[in-house]
């Protein structure tokens, strides 16, 4: 968890929005660091959280996690936390068949007062998706992965009052960049218009930095009477082993 991110997202883990959705992205960079800050986030706030992880093993996050002081094993033994790892389980938990373990991951995060076995009470329910992207190389359509987001966010963050963050990755150099109908822009496209924050990550424009990694775009989106409120900060950081530094926005706007 990273404390400059929290600060200028105006969270902690005793205080944040409940009914969320934020979306991860990354262009040319990589963005994965910042899941590891909401899943840290998210544990230490005592939610119950459903980890979807089509990237990397349990493993990976546990390690990197441990360097952040959140033990994923521990969650996973006192029943805080699911893990659904990689590319053998996606298709069954995301586009829902006959099977039903995506219904078990969804009953996992409704029963979200009560540990496994009901001694401990827990905050609302978290699913955190790393990273939507890979569904499109295994050949599901942009489309069939809109309504799967669209079915998390209707039951985890309206139903539910709990929180989704998933993350994904841009192809190309720019919005510009048209490429497949079906492809990541589309995906991109569609997610962007559900969420109520995103956090894009990129490289400087500048090229590469040893001080800094690059930048992160932080836009909030709420609801103002008839319209939307669009808020954004633009912010520099640098990773390191044990967390990330976020240096002064380089440019904020605000839009109704």
């Amino acid at each position: 968890m990273y404390t400059e991110l929290n600060s200028i997202l105006n969270t902690t883990p005793d205080s944040f929005t409940q009914g969320e959705f934020v979306l991860l992205s990354d262009r040319q960079s990589d963005a994965s660091f910042l899941i590891h800050h909401f899943l840290s986030l998210y544990l230490r706030a005592r939610c119950k959280v459903c980890f979807v992880g089509l990237v990397q093993s349990f493993n990976h996050y546990s390690a990197i996690s441990q360097r952040l002081g959140v033990s994923l094993t521990q969650a996973k033994e006192k029943g805080q936390l699911v893990f659904l790892e990689g590319q053998k389980e996606s298709l069954s938990v995301l586009i829902p068949q006959e099977n039903d373990t995506g219904s078990q991951a969804m009953d996992f995060l409704s029963n979200g007062e009560e540990g496994g076995d009901g001694s401990e009470e827990w905050g609302p329910p978290v699913l955190l998706v790393d990273d939507l992207s890979v569904l499109l190389s295994l050949g599901v359509s942009a489309g069939a992965v809109l309504d799967f987001s669209h079915y998390c966010r209707a039951i985890v963050c309206s139903q539910l009052q709990g929180n989704v963050v998933m993350l994904v990755r841009c192809d190309g150099e720019g919005e510009e960049d048209e490429g497949d109908d079906e492809g990541s822009e589309r995906l991109m496209k569609g997610l962007t218009h559900q969420c109520s924050l995103t956090l894009h990550v990129q490289g400087l424009p500048t090229g590469y930095c040893r001080d800094i990694h690059g930048q992160v775009e932080v836009c909030w989106r709420r609801r103002q009477g008839d319209g939307q409120y669009t808020q954004k900060k633009l912010f520099q950081y640098k990773v390191h082993d044990k967390g990330a530094s976020f240096f002064a926005p380089g440019t904020s706007s605000a839009v109704l």
